[in-house]
């Protein structure tokens, strides 16, 4: 317990994502223009979803918990980052590094099971649309959401716990811009391999299953639509799932090189950039992919942006 209490009694030191490059300010203004062009982009697909009725179907309910998750994700670590380098200090306390912590692994292994979970929905709609309205009923897709919050929270009270649980009482400094458990265990004054081990096969089971089933399901819907006959249809169910696929690939490439990938092969650099891409850079991009490529999406903003007269109709 001592040296727990010793580790308590410090802060710890954030060493910055802008220390890694030259030009500070301009990667600080990018970083910014992304975060604010993040924001509002899921704020307005979380919007267009409510307002229009058209999107008031299983699969949007569910990219608006994906939107939640990408609003949530960036708001964690970036403006903490931003404060830090406006004021020139990088202090992070015991208690905000284990909140950091707790929230990341919150809502990425809940964003992670969701868009899993997406690959089903797209699966039932492809492969069996006759009974979609039974097997994707309200409650289905509020188990769906309630199991993917509730898989992210048993997930970071476990990862926060055993991790703030070490003694740090060697350096305070964290080489990257904010508490992640693979930085944090590197400063430890004991011997984590046990803790490392547990985390590459919680990895396992977080990364590598989902994105099996993930597979699994688009390997089944991509079967169905070559054997479509009506070329729009094949057009408009490839299009949707290809949007899918599309934030799977993002969000998971980079989660599966930071946690299941040893330490030994990548450093702090590769590190940051790796996190800033899952953190930052996929959640700005999910609702572009989504509405770029999406007719319902587009049209209810069309709607939404000529009842304010921003734009003619037709």
């Amino acid at each position: 317990m001592g040296h727990v209490n010793h580790s308590v009694a410090s802060d710890f030191i954030l060493v910055g994502l802008f220390s890694h490059s030259g030009s500070h300010q301009l990667l600080f203004f990018l970083v910014a223009a992304m975060f604010l062009m993040g924001l509002l982009g899921n704020t307005v697909l979380l919007f267009l979803i409510h307002v229009d009725y058209r999107l008031h179907t299983p699969m949007y309910f569910l990219l608006s918990q994906l939107s939640l998750f990408d609003i949530g994700f960036p708001l964690v670590t970036i403006p903490k980052m931003a404060s830090d380098f406006l004021q020139g200090e990088s202090f992070i306390s015991f208690e905000g590094c284990a909140a950091q912590i707790f929230f990341l692994m919150l809502m990425g292994v809940a964003e992670g099971i969701l868009l899993t979970l997406m690959s089903y929905d797209r699966y039932v709609a492809v492969c069996h649309p006759l009974q979609y309205p039974l097997l994707m009923r309200r409650q289905v897709c509020l188990l769906m959401v309630g199991s993917s919050w509730l898989a992210g929270m048993l997930n970071a009270s476990i990862q926060t716990s055993i991790t703030l649980h070490f003694a740090y009482c060697a350096s305070r400094i964290v080489d990257h811009f904010f508490c992640e458990v693979p930085a944090l265990l590197k400063l430890s004054c004991a011997d984590t391999s046990a803790c490392e081990l547990a985390l590459s096969t919680s990895g396992v089971l977080i990364l590598v299953l989902p994105l099996s089933l993930f597979a699994t399901s688009y390997g089944y819907v991509l079967g169905a639509i070559l054997r479509m006959r009506s070329e729009e249809a094949r057009n408009k169910a490839f299009t949707t799932c290809s949007s899918h696929i599309t934030v799977v690939g993002l969000f998971y490439g980079a989660a599966v090189f930071m946690y299941m990938v040893p330490g030994a092969y990548h450093n702090p650099h590769q590190d940051n950039v790796l996190s800033l891409f899952y953190s930052l850079v996929t959640p700005t991009l999910n609702p572009l992919i989504y509405s770029l490529r999406n007719r319902e999406v587009r049209m209810a903003l069309v709607k939404v942006l000529s009842s304010a007269g921003l734009r003619p109709v037709g």
